[in-house]
């Protein structure tokens, strides 16, 4: 299986972590002692990338975890995800909140790193000026996305666009979301002027960031910034720019580029990664030393289900089951339904009924060690762009019509066995179909913030598969997540924390 290789060499020098925003950058001594060659810069760049690997995991935990998908309170011990499902005020300190700040801060430190010695020595190191603005345009878009992941699960953070020293780091206060979504903006639309098409990168670099996803990527942020506001400060400004995100949305379907594969299976299958409906991929080295491989398949799994299969214990602990409110959307000729979701299983003669989510799990390609699965994980797929396109027409973006809506959908639909055909398709049942089509991938959570229907849905939802009455109300606020709490120890009185917790 081919896969990105990962420069391990870099790991120590790239992966330091501290657990508040008192981090040392790569100092410059050891910047001007490493970025020294070209080879040097391809190394750096690529060791960026390796700053994504708990992305998926995070998902899982932050969205998926949050949405009306799963309904996982405790099933008697502690888990850390029950807070998230369950909307508790006090996870300011749950380590799923604190891994999404730290993570993605101190690979933005290393990539304002990065872009500083690419701009103070590139032009005289790197003589291949295409290769020096590919670089820049990676590193540019891995910063916008890790700044709109921040502004999702956060809203308001600290805005760092350079290096800066540890004490400096203690006194930047958080930012309005405008402003975060400037760089944003700026760094994406650099990035589309810069990156290759997907072709344009040899076999061994082809996960890398491609123009494709950088307008992938610019124009899911045109979407959420179109979101309502929810009278919060997150992510939706109501700034109607749904006919700029269709904009990108067809220059990708213009290329011929991406298709939609005939079966669902197809997309996921361990031996078909790099397929047609990839636009960008999050990739990794299996049976590398130290290992970097995947976890991800198996986080949203109980780990009896791997012993029932007389398989090792893998790490998802006990089941997080899928909520009956989502079992009861699929229709009984649903292929997606018995692909991705396991209804039962017996182990050691007690029977689990509860659902749960499979959708990763190949059985015949668990590795030796629970921490190195090998599968990509597809970021971006072809699919979702064609509904989210479909999504953008619905909320008036010219271009296309209803009946277009329409036959996207239908076609979905047709390859998940569905052969009754839906017309005049409507937001809500549009949103449904993502719901099926995406289960496990991590959408649904902000599918529901930026379609304005959050609180709608999940105080219904609380209200109807809540039996254990385990779950906290739902208000507005808890579209965001707390201020890690070790940040607000760190500095005090620096940041305020988000209300609702």
């Amino acid at each position: 299986m081919k896969k990105l290789t990962i420069f391990l060499l870099l790991l120590g020098l790239f992966g330091s972590c501290k657990m508040d925003l008192d981090q040392q950058p790569i100092s410059d001594a050891t910047s001007e002692t490493f970025f020294q060659t070209t080879n040097d810069f391809v190394q750096g760049v690529n060791a960026l990338y390796n700053g994504l690997q708990k992305y998926p995991d995070r998902l899982m935990n932050l969205s998926e975890t949050r949405s009306d998908n799963l309904y996982a309170i405790s099933d008697g011990g502690v888990r850390d995800w029950e807070g998230i499902n369950s909307f508790h005020k006090t996870i300011a300190s749950n380590p799923y909140v604190q891994e999404a700040w730290y993570t993605n801060y101190n690979v933005i430190f290393r990539i304002n790193n990065f872009l500083e010695q690419l701009q103070s020595k590139g032009g005289t190191v790197i003589t291949d000026e295409g290769l020096r603005n590919r670089m820049e345009g990676e590193a540019k878009f891995l910063r916008a996305f890790l700044y709109f992941d921040l502004l999702r699960y956060f809203g308001k953070v600290p805005l760092i666009d350079h290096v800066v020293s540890a004490q400096e780091a203690k006194t930047i206060p958080r930012s309005n979301v405008e402003d975060i979504y400037t760089l944003i903006l700026s760094d994406l639309n650099r990035a589309v002027e810069t990156l290759p098409l997907p072709g344009g990168y040899a076999a061994a670099d082809r996960g890398h960031a491609n123009k494709y996803a950088a307008k992938m990527l610019l124009g899911l942020v045109y979407m959420t910034r179109s979101g309502p506001t929810l009278s919060v400060e997150g992510a939706g400004l109501n700034s109607n720019e749904w006919g700029k995100a269709i904009e990108q949305f067809n220059d990708i379907i213009a290329s011929n580029e991406f298709l939609l594969l005939d079966k669902y299976a197809d997309i996921f299958d361990y031996n078909k990664e790099h397929n047609k409906e990839v636009i960008f991929n999050i990739e990794y080295a299996s049976g590398a030393n130290p290992i970097v491989g995947s976890t991800f398949p198996w986080v949203l799994v109980p780990d009896n289900w791997f012993n029932s299969l007389g398989l090792g214990t893998q790490g998802g602990l006990t089941i997080r089951p899928v909520s009956n409110d989502f079992m009861s959307t699929y229709l009984a000729d649903d292929m997606r339904r018995s692909f991705c979701i396991q209804e039962g299983f017996v182990y050691n003669k007690v029977a689990e009924n509860r659902p749960f989510v499979k959708k990763f799990v190949d059985v015949t390609k668990v590795p030796a060690s629970r921490t190195d699965w090998p599968i990509n994980y597809i970021v971006f797929r072809y699919t979702d762009l064609l509904l989210l396109k479909a999504e953008c027409v619905l909320n008036g973006a010219a271009g296309s019509t209803t009946t277009d809506v329409d036959a996207v959908v239908n076609q979905i639909r047709k390859r998940a066995g569905l052969t009754a055909a839906l017309t005049n398709v409507t937001k809500s049942q549009l949103m449904d179909e993502r719901r099926r089509e995406f289960i496990g991938e991590g959408t649904r959570w902000f599918d529901l913030i930026r379609s304005g229907t959050v609180e709608s849905v999940m105080k219904a939802w609380i209200t109807k598969d809540d039996a254990a009455k385990q779950m906290s109300a739902f208000q507005v606020n808890y579209v965001l997540y707390p201020v890690p709490q070790s940040e607000l120890d760190n500095s005090p009185g620096l940041y305020t924390q988000n209300p609702g917790y």
